[in-house]
């Protein structure tokens, strides 16, 4: 959800706000899902300044502190003179191209150089992950905040408790974690904006707004959703999930401190706001809470998934009008953020002459809008397909390298289940607010299995299969009316693009 379902430090703020793969210093434009695209976050930078209080509830008219941030550590940087040809480009320096450049130059001596126009930038973008996902791949010494238990709160009246910890990462510690291994592996780096990229039959390389041109035998594309350099054949018919958050100092919070609220759904903050309300009822928006303290809160509201996208405008109201119903009175507001996060759509053309790794290759989830732990835990297996190739005595080079680099990050399989999730993301475009109530009572009385596994897109095929049916069991009537009359057309697509992708 720009979050739940989002997602991936010196601020609180936790949550997969952005596209996780975005640049450094990336321009405002889509959320987790531009990564690049989106999030516009602002960080506190230990200034002092009066404290204002905002109006009962309204953050909107305060002001966030906001100055850039830029980690301090040395880089081995490109330099022309070298006329080193590498292995291996790697385009952007957000989570996802460290994660690779770091896995991929451990492997068999592969020579490997990151470009970004700001490589030691603070990355924008908050990420929130379940503490599971980071213990099976070795980072959960990156979360600096957990809680153990999250909730739901389907309505008024009914709250689902959920015995799976979510944490915070820290986006300090990730990106230097992933630096000094990038460091030590000989990785190097280049400060530039890539303008073109070029192929020829066995080489490829990228052309610098500096001038520069570096050469490689694989280029890998992982700048962010927004980016030119991957090719697409089908529209890209996204689905959208926009949302607004603050990170801030607040008197005081209805939250306790020992739960995240992954989703609320409560609509009584609306009894007062009639065209709100109206329109909340047909494309509801939830909000999404981490407690630090007492006084320090993560707010954020958001639209799990809408096409076409639904107003910044209404997102910001609706969370001005829950946050006066909740007496929270916000102090300050040290980050804010928009999100907007391109999900579900099309797969890149597979293969083509440039990798991608990242929001550009499809990786969000299209129900829910995670990315950086499945980004963290697919990065390895690519660096495998790659090292295979580049890191063996036969040098595999051109097409063949394309195709088995490509298959490496999307075999049948997986597209095969991303087929499904994409069913789940129109099926749940179509549910108004009283239909999403529906579907996540019963989703979250799921088997824990079922649910955490999708959640963490770790279901097989027929996993999945037998997860509808025990939804549909859970379900009650109304909410089985909506399966059978709502989900045929969306089913059928499904099944096309699952007899395509097995053709």
């Amino acid at each position: 959800m720009a979050t739940l379902l989002s997602p991936f430090s010196p601020s609180p703020l936790a949550k997969v706000s952005q596209i996780i793969d975005s640049t450094s210093s990336p321009s405002f434009s889509l959320f987790p899902l531009g990564r690049q695209n989106a999030c516009s976050r602002k960080a506190d930078h230990h200034h002092h300044h009066r404290i204002r209080t905002s109006k009962f509830g309204n953050f909107l008219e305060l002001t966030p502190e906001s100055v850039p941030e830029f980690l301090d550590f040395d880089l081995p940087w490109f330099h022309p003179s070298d006329r080193i040809r590498y292995d291996v480009i790697i385009i952007g320096t957000g989570p996802a191209g460290l994660r690779l450049a770091e896995q991929v130059s451990s492997r068999h001596s592969v020579k490997v150089c990151c470009v970004d126009p700001s490589p030691l930038s603070t990355w924008p973008n908050n990420y929130g992950v379940w503490v599971d996902e980071f213990e099976d791949i070795g980072l959960v010494d990156c979360l600096d905040k957990t809680w153990p238990m999250t909730c739901v709160f389907i309505n008024d009246h009914k709250t689902k408790y959920l015995d799976r910890p979510y944490g915070r990462v820290s986006r300090n510690i990730l990106k230097t974690k992933l630096l000094e291994n990038c460091v030590s592996n000989g990785v190097k780096f280049h400060k530039a904006k890539v303008w073109h990229v070029n192929h020829q039959e066995f080489e490829s390389s990228i052309v610098c707004d500096d001038g520069n041109e570096i050469k490689a035998s694989l280029i890998v594309d992982a700048s962010g959703f927004a980016s030119s350099f991957v090719e697409y054949d089908k529209p890209r018919n996204h689905g959208y999930q926009i949302a607004h958050g603050i990170l801030a100092e607040v008197e005081s919070h209805p939250f306790d401190l020992d739960k995240m609220v992954l989703m609320d759904w409560r609509d009584s903050h609306l009894g007062n706001e009639p065209y709100l309300r109206a329109s909340n009822l047909k494309l509801p928006t939830f909000l999404y809470a981490m407690p630090f303290d007492s006084n320090l809160v993560f707010l954020e509201e958001t639209s799990l998934v809408s096409r076409p996208v639904l107003s910044y405008k209404e997102v910001k109201s609706r969370m001005a009008a829950r946050s006066r119903h909740m007496g929270i009175r916000v102090k300050r507001v040290i980050e804010d953020e928009k999100c907007l996060i391109p999900m579900g759509g099309p797969l890149p053309v597979i293969p083509q002459s440039v990798m991608a790794i990242g929001g550009t290759s499809g990786l969000i989830h299209p129900a829910t809008g995670y990315m950086v732990a499945r980004t963290m835990a697919l990065a390895p297996a690519l660096a495998d397909a790659i090292a295979e190739c580049l890191g063996s005595t036969r040098m595999i080079r051109g097409r063949p390298l394309h195709q088995k680099v490509w298959n490496g990050l999307w075999p049948i399989d997986r597209r095969c289940n991303r087929e499904f999730y994409s069913f789940g993301m129109e099926t749940l475009l179509k549910l108004d607010l009283k239909g999403t109530r529906r579907f996540f009572d019963a989703f979250f009385d799921l088997n824990p299995y079922y649910w955490h596994g999708f959640l963490s897109s770790r279901l097989s095929l027929a996993e999945l299969a037998g997860l509808s049916l025990s939804l549909f069991g859970h379900a009650s009537n109304s909410s089985r009316l909506d399966i059978v009359t709502k989900c045929p057309v969306p089913l059928v697509k499904m099944m096309g693009n699952l007899a395509l992708e097995t053709i």
